[in-house]
């Protein structure tokens, strides 16, 4: 077997899978695995890092070490349900006791985001998939962020919280409590039931699986783009959440009066829907006209990749490499990178 690698062994752990890959310092990417999500809040901590054990194993072998020792010099870690500090510590103390790296950080995913649409340490990033989240970063360190642990500490929106409350509204339209909306016939007809208090019936009894409410995003767009009031004020709430999320962090790093990225993500953002982007654009640039928005899709891997070769001052030619292997797409208003 070879020697320790001298590079990072970078993981992702979003909800719903996880990514992990050993990185040499120069950038090259010499094993990748892919898992099920990562849930500590669910399965406990060291349990939820035990799972991770068979993926490093897999990039291990890729590269031709064991297990058994030291693999690399960096791990860097962006998690989901990481969003305490107390939180990345304990992740860190059960990280550091496997034999992974020589040194170890532990983040949000969100951090991992928003390396992956800069080119350092500076800028604002807000991811909107399942949930939503904001952080930010200056280069001496200093951050700004969210609790984000859901409507306990007032965070609304992402593919979940949009599904619920169109559901919500659909339901109230369906018995006379609310207005009407043709958010509730939509609903029934995508799931091939009678409207959206069937499909709420059909959850509870356990015939229709929770988790593909999920899926309601897209009836939302489409029934807000054949114009749906209700459709479309939550489209618009939507696009207003993000715009305060971003210049809240703005405004706590002293970065609204300067141009600053703020990389969106995230699977609601991602998609591209013009209701919603064209409506966060022109929120933010009321809002914070220097802001440089820019949408990226990109593994959330490399994000956490690039963090891990910050910390070893890799070269620039080491991050070209690697985004080179994770291709990125970047659309400022449109304008793409790969």
């Amino acid at each position: 077997m070879n020697e320790q690698v001298r590079g990072v062994l970078a993981i992702d752990g979003g909800n719903s899978k996880v990514d992990v890959a050993l990185v040499a310092l120069d950038g090259t990417v010499l094993g990748t695995a892919r898992g099920g999500g990562f849930a500590p809040q669910l399965d406990g901590v060291d349990r939820a890092i035990d799972g991770l054990t068979p993926l490093v194993a897999q990039v291990a072998e890729q590269a031709g070490l064991t297990t058994g020792r030291l693999l690399t010099t960096r791990v860097s870690a962006c998690m989901a349900n990481v969003d305490l500090p107390v939180e990345e510590q304990r992740l860190h103390a059960a990280i550091v006791a496997r034999p992974w790296g020589s040194t170890a950080a532990v983040t949000n995913d969100t951090f991992g985001l928003l390396r992956a649409g800069t080119d350092g340490p500076r800028g604002v990033a807000v991811v909107c998939g399942a949930g939503i989240n904001c952080v930010g970063l200056l280069p001496d360190g200093t951050t700004a962020r969210f609790p984000a642990l859901g409507r306990l500490t007032g965070d609304w929106g992402g593919g979940g919280g949009m599904a619920a409350e169109a559901m919500w509204h659909a339901a109230r339209a369906e018995d006379g409590r609310g207005a009407p909306t043709a958010l509730s016939a939509a609903i029934g007809t995508y799931f091939g039931l009678a409207g959206a208090n069937a499909v709420a019936e059909a959850i509870h009894l356990g015939q229709l699986p929770k988790q593909r409410l999920h899926e309601l995003v897209r009836v939302l767009f489409r029934t807000a783009e054949a114009g749906d009031p209700i459709a479309l004020r939550l489209i618009d709430r939507q696009a207003d959440e993000i715009t305060r999320l971003a210049v809240v962090a703005l405004r706590r790093l002293r970065l609204l009066d300067e141009p600053t990225p703020v990389v969106l993500g995230g699977g609601v953002l991602a998609a591209r829907q013009p209701l919603l982007i064209d409506n966060l654009m022109d929120r933010l640039a009321a809002a914070a006209p220097l802001a440089e928005p820019r949408i990226v899709v990109a593994p959330p891997v490399l994000g956490a990749a690039l963090l891990g070769l910050d910390h070893l001052d890799a070269k620039p030619a080491a991050q070209q490499r690697l985004r080179a292997a994770y291709p990125t797409t970047m659309t400022p208003n449109g304008v793409g990178r790969g």
